[in-house]
């Protein structure tokens, strides 16, 4: 009998190492079902400059979490337009969010792309970024969601500027923060492709000529949503 007590014991710890645990569902103490917390980090395709504030994002995957009975709160967004990585790591010091997220959501760069700064710098930087990401999801890099950086180069403010140059900086910062996320573990979401559509589909554009509108900002959610639910246990 203790054999099979010790086996038992032995496949439950197993099965619960695969998987993310179902924060959405953990009942709090008096019995009510805990929300999940998610922490956005970013620059302006975070804060969704030129769109309002329901077609950010991160406000379009909480509406797609909840129509499916997702639980999730309001997400909280440290994110600036032109922030590079050394300034979202700032703008994190100076906002000093509290308690553990059951999602992280990571998306920078594009600003140290325009600005000509070195790949290894971003490199470091961005490692550094991920670290914290991490630590606000409890240690779990399973919970980290990581957004490759767009396209700026497809738009019309980009006109006068090299579109191949920037298309070719963009996958290498983007190939940076792809093998980074896959070496902690984190989960990865790649929307440039999406961002190029924006060539011959103008709707992809808001008003500003630079930024994704809330079209493509939907397309993002969407490319998102099974990865955050894997991430919530779904």
């Amino acid at each position: 009998m203790e054999r099979i007590l010790i086996g038992i014991l032995m496949m439950t710890l197993i099965a619960g190492c695969g998987a993310p645990a179902r924060i959405a569902e953990s009942p709090t103490a008096s019995g009510a079902v805990e929300p999940v917390q998610f922490l956005a980090l970013g620059d302006s395709y975070t804060i969704g400059e030129a769109v309002a504030a329901d077609a950010r994002w991160p406000m379009q995957l909480v509406a797609q979490l909840r129509a499916r009975g997702v639980a999730v709160n309001e997400p909280q967004i440290i994110a600036r337009t032109g922030w590079t990585t050394d300034e979202l790591d700032a703008g994190i010091d100076a906002a000093a969010p509290q308690g553990r997220f059951a999602l992280v959501s990571l998306l920078i760069g594009v600003n140290n792309q325009y600005r000509g700064r070195s790949a290894e710098e971003y490199r470091g930087q961005f490692r550094g970024l991920l670290s914290r990401a991490v630590r606000f999801a409890g240690g779990d890099a399973r919970r980290i969601l990581v957004l490759s950086i767009p396209d700026w180069g497809v738009t019309p403010f980009a006109q006068g500027h090299d579109p191949a140059r920037i298309a070719a900086e963009i996958d290498t910062f983007n190939a940076i923060n792809r093998a980074e996320a896959t070496a902690v573990g984190a989960r990865y979401v790649d929307v440039t492709p999406v961002s190029r559509r924006a060539t011959t589909d103008p709707t992809l554009i808001a008003d500003d000529g630079l930024h994704p509108s809330g079209a493509m900002y939907a397309e993002w959610a969407r490319l998102a949503l099974p990865e955050v639910l894997a991430a919530l246990g779904y």
